[in-house]
């Protein structure tokens, strides 16, 4: 059975630096042997389908053709629809009410659970939030990522430790459910 999936990478086509051109990358992943490979926007978002493997043995793949064509290491996680679909769905936050540079998701390589950021006062971040969900942190930031005291908190190093964590705007949380759901 087919399956469509996206495929997230971390960090790349920022500041100039970790150049990945999305034209490379479909081809890259169509060599791999990937039906419909498309891209969305400059800053590393794949969708394709596939009837092998699974989500870590994918991003291993990909991550490994990137390193092999580019010349360095990329962290990729790759989601299917149907989670993807759910994120969306469970959104702790009002999405629909809400500017799309408001609202972000992170999506995460384990689950995280509220132990991890215990030490972090949500009180303290108003009107600043985040929620837990599957594999994900949902982020409510009303002046946007670039301005938001909490999003800087929550991608340091002590808190992501052991996780590959790459962050979305919710234009993109729905453009990836629209895409991989064709």
């Amino acid at each position: 059975m087919t399956t469509r999936y996206a495929a997230l990478l971390r960090g790349v086509n920022v500041g100039g630096s970790r150049k990945v051109p999305m034209a490379d990358l479909r081809t890259l992943m169509t060599g791999l042997g990937y039906d419909g490979v498309r891209t969305y926007l400059q800053s590393g978002q794949a969708v394709f389908a596939t009837d092998h493997g699974d989500e870590a043995s994918l991003a291993a793949e990909i991550a490994a053709t990137i390193q092999q064509h580019f010349g360095f290491d990329v962290d990729v996680l790759v989601r299917d629809h149907a989670y993807l679909k759910a994120i969306a769905d469970n959104c702790p936050f009002p999405a629909a009410e809400l500017e799309a540079k408001q609202l972000h998701v992170t999506y995460c390589s384990a689950p995280v659970d509220a132990e991890r950021f215990a030490e972090i006062d949500p009180a303290a971040h108003l009107p600043e939030e985040f929620r837990l969900g599957d594999r994900a942190l949902y982020l409510y930031a009303p002046d946007g990522l670039g301005r938001s005291k909490l999003a800087e908190i929550l991608s340091r190093p002590r808190f992501n430790k052991g996780l590959i964590a790459t962050t979305r705007n919710w234009n993109t949380v729905v453009k990836l459910v629209e895409m991989t759901g064709d």
